[in-house]
């Protein structure tokens, strides 16, 4: 460490352990939000950033826009004193740390599109000033904070360790999940130098007890796209087990809930109608795209990727050999009700969910196919599905279902009445195992 990147660093520590400090978060959705709640309780000064300018306003009324997050962990915060929320990246050089958290999504080819990092960099740029520390949070491939980020930075004028300080520390939310929240779950935390490394540290630790430090920006980074692939390749092949037991006709419910009996040796994987969520369906081909520039294969990561796409298709084939099977009715023509369409149960969460694909490959066969989702109450707009934009989610009701031929039950929500569901006279295609040990007038077939 250099005379004047420890001296930065000293100073920088010493403003965190007085409280004399301002974070900024530049993205104020399902990583940003939580990350601003974490650092509420901390004594800081909070400040965050959005282009959408009904976040803000709804932060600083006091009201949560995510339903995971009620409006009185916002409340809360607003009520500190110490939190504004704003459109306005003029006032970034008010913070002395900005933690960057916008997408990194796929493009159309399955190449990281990390246009909104990029983008946020060059906004930083423009209002860089010396003493303060950026962090990067969102996930991408080994290489891009160090590669893409740091030289639009220094674009500012400013050097990297010398006038402020780079750090990368990877987001690790479950929206949904009642035994961790961000002040919960231990914070991996990079540096680009040893200062910035500790500057870092000691801001992250005022909001969470446990931080894990690893050696550097890329490392940093491999340790978000590991934790995803590896449940990427766990899910897939537990979908491909899904589909060798159904033709063996084996419940491979039954079978991983048995098989987690061990106490050893072994971690349950659940199968279902295909990935969904920002991470576990995209960031693998992060590092499939960075592998490729090395020369290096990546088949298994492809392999299991092309498990998981398949799904949505598989589920729709169970779809049609039920209707036909069991009713003597084709996919064309008739009736289908999508249950559930957020990527995971309990949330409100669309992105990448595979039931938009699923009701896309629905219709394709000429069948109807509305939704019901309790959280969901209408589509938006999403990157993938725009033509589902708008659409409505119907109620559950006997005269509803009783329109229907079979419905896909794609997300198992826990306020959805099953036993409503199971005294449907149609078809129920189950993806999530929400039928267990339920009886009634329908017929149901697990996908």
């Amino acid at each position: 460490m250099t005379k004047s990147s420890a001296g930065l660093g000293s100073d920088l520590v010493k403003k965190i352990d007085d409280r004399d400090y301002t974070v900024g978060v530049i993205g104020l959705g399902y990583v940003g939000l939580p990350l601003m709640l974490a650092f509420s309780r901390t004594g800081l000064r909070i400040l965050g950033f959005d282009m959408d300018p009904e976040k803000p306003a709804c932060l600083k009324a006091g009201k949560s826009y995510f339903r995971h997050l009620p409006d009185s962990a916002v409340a809360e915060m607003t009520a500190t004193g110490r939190f504004d929320a704003t459109t306005d990246f003029s006032r970034l050089g008010e913070a002395d740390a900005l933690l960057i958290c916008v997408p990194t999504p796929l493009a159309h080819d399955r190449t990281p599109d990390v246009s909104y990092v990029i983008d946020t960099g060059e906004t930083i740029a423009q209002y860089l000033r010396p003493g303060q520390l950026i962090v990067l949070e969102s996930t991408t491939y080994p290489g891009c904070t160090r590669e893409v980020l740091l030289p639009i930075l220094e674009r500012s004028g400013l050097k990297c360790g010398e006038d402020f300080l780079l750090a990368y520390s990877p987001e690790r939310e479950d929206p949904g999940n009642q035994s961790f929240e961000t002040g919960t779950i231990p914070k991996v935390v990079a540096g680009h130098n040893e200062a910035a490394l500790k500057v870092a540290k000691a801001l992250y630790a005022t909001a969470i007890p446990e931080i894990v430090e690893v050696s550097g920006l890329d490392t940093g980074e491999a340790v978000k796209i590991t934790e995803n692939v590896f449940r990427a390749v766990n899910i897939a092949l537990v979908n491909e087990l899904k589909v060798i037991y159904e033709r063996l006709g084996i419940d491979v419910w039954e079978v991983v809930d048995a098989a987690k009996t061990k106490p050893f040796g072994y971690m349950p994987f659940y199968p279902g109608p295909g990935l969904g969520g920002h991470c576990i369906p995209i960031d693998p081909f992060y590092l499939t795209w960075k592998a490729r520039q090395t020369e290096t294969a990546t088949r298994f990561i492809e392999l299991a990727g092309e498990i998981n796409v398949s799904m949505p298709h598989h589920v729709v084939a169970r779809l049609q050999d039920g209707l036909s099977d069991h009713f003597g009715k084709a996919v064309r023509g008739a009736r289908v009700l999508a249950v559930g369409i957020a990527y995971k149960k309990n949330i409100d969460d669309i992105r990448e969910s595979p039931a938009l694909t699923i009701i896309e490959l629905v219709e394709a066969k000429g069948a109807v196919c509305d939704f019901h989702d309790p959280f969901i109450p209408e589509v938006p707009q999403t990157r993938e599905h725009g033509e589902l934009a708008g659409r409505k989610s119907v109620d559950l009701s006997p005269e509803s279902l009783a329109g229907y031929d079979a419905m896909i039950i794609c997300t198992d929500h826990d306020v959805i009445n099953r036993k409503q569901l199971i005294d449907f006279g149609g078809l129920i295609v189950d993806t999530r195992n929400a039928m267990k040990g339920l009886s009634g007038r329908a017929v149901v077939v697990k996908a």
